[in-house]
């Protein structure tokens, strides 16, 4: 008998990588077949197959029509049983391109990790993104949201998926992210250059207009005559990033803060850090503050759907009305002069996580899966390797 096939679809080979690595080996352990189109030349685990196609992130590249062309020999070719596909331009590419399989029985999942169109989102997102995913959900056999807000306008909309599904996330490995004791802290940050004494609080994300970091740098410097021993640690790179130095020097905190740019140590980052901080303007479900929450911080961030789904204010952190820096600077003073609200909320971020976790997200998208996959898939959660868990 062939093995049944699955592809995971993406803008970027990274995606995977980052993100869904446990759910490819989910399908491994079902004895499926994995195969992943995305741009990029990484070399995946669990994966069979994978195709290097020139996806692009703007939807106005002409690349995206050679991608799309690609995308469409391969789906043809292969016969695929399931095709889950992520990211925005990933998502419009893979759906146009499987239609015609689709009608011969080839299932269509679809995962929005934050609709470009939101509450509070440019008219230009919603007139370009909004058209486009309304369209073709009507190609979509399961609509995936990660968050409340994307699942309720899905609905309220009348979205044509013939299934919605809210899941929590893309999960958060909560063995690797936890809360560390005093002694282990202070030793990791003696090994990364930091003092006992100092105030950390820590942001991780690409320099864009979206992440907004210049908030924090402004944040920052309204406080930083009191908390004389704060550092603002700030890892990522991106086009904005010379534009915030320069602010930090024009605001003369440019010794509170530590650039870091690219890391893969993020996990003792946070085990060194006070407090989480994030500023971005609109988020689907944001990794980081998952992260940063499942290690026991106290986060304080801007509104938009995806930290006020995690954060909620006044018990797991605060959150902030966007660009109020006197606002930011106050919630961190408070944070910084109350032990016993740290770790309430440091406590209550963690306890928070268990519902984000890569196990109970596993769970979720199997209930998803099994749907479509043509077998009982019950027993399988016991072969899943619980280091991902």
């Amino acid at each position: 008998m062939m093995k049944k096939k699955v592809l995971f679809c993406a803008t970027v080979d990274y995606h995977f990588q980052a993100f869904h690595l446990p759910y490819l080996k989910w399908f491994k352990d079902q004895g499926w077949e994995v195969h992943v189109a995305a741009a990029g030349s990484l070399k995946l685990p669990f994966v069979d197959k994978k195709f290097n196609i020139p996806v692009q992130r703007s939807p106005f590249q002409k690349m995206n029509i050679e991608a799309y062309k690609e995308l469409k020999k391969i789906i043809n070719k292969n016969h695929y049983n399931i095709i889950h596909c992520h990211t925005p331009m990933g998502g419009v590419l893979t759906r146009l391109a499987a239609r015609k399989v689709r009608k011969k029985g080839t299932k269509v999942i679809y995962t929005a990790h934050g609709f470009h169109f939101c509450k509070g989102a440019p008219f230009i997102n919603w007139l370009l993104y909004y058209p486009i995913e309304k369209v073709l959900s009507s190609v979509t056999d399961c609509l995936i949201t990660i968050n409340k807000e994307d699942y309720l306008l899905a609905k309220t909309h009348r979205f044509k998926a013939k299934s919605i599904k809210h899941v929590h996330g893309v999960g958060v490995n909560i063995e690797e992210y936890k809360p560390v004791e005093q002694s282990e802290k202070f030793s990791l940050r003696e090994s990364l250059g930091y003092r006992p004494n100092d105030f950390l609080m820590f942001y991780a994300a690409e320099f864009n207009k979206n992440k907004n970091q210049e908030l924090l740098i402004e944040s920052l410097a309204l406080i930083k005559d009191e908390v004389q021993n704060v550092r603002l640690l700030l890892a990522g790179e991106g086009t904005l990033l010379n534009k915030c130095k320069e602010i930090a020097r024009k605001l003369d905190v440019s010794d509170n803060i530590d650039f870091l740019g690219y890391r893969k140590d993020i996990g003792n980052l946070l085990k060194i850090s006070d407090i989480s901080v994030a500023s971005s303007l609109r988020e689907g479900l944001p990794v980081n503050i998952m992260e940063a929450m499942s290690s026991g911080l106290p986060v304080i961030a801007t509104i938009n759907r995806g930290h006020s789904e995690l954060i909620d204010n006044e018990q797991n952190g605060y959150v902030i009305p966007t660009n109020d820096s006197n606002s930011f600077a106050l919630r961190i003073l408070e944070v910084y002069k109350s032990k016993v609200l740290c770790k309430k909320f440091g406590l209550a971020g963690v306890n928070k996580m268990k519902n984000y976790s890569i196990s109970r997200v596993i769970l979720e998208l199997k209930d998803i899966y099994s749907v479509y996959m043509g077998e009982d898939t019950n027993e399988t959660q016991s072969k899943y390797n619980r280091s991902y868990i």
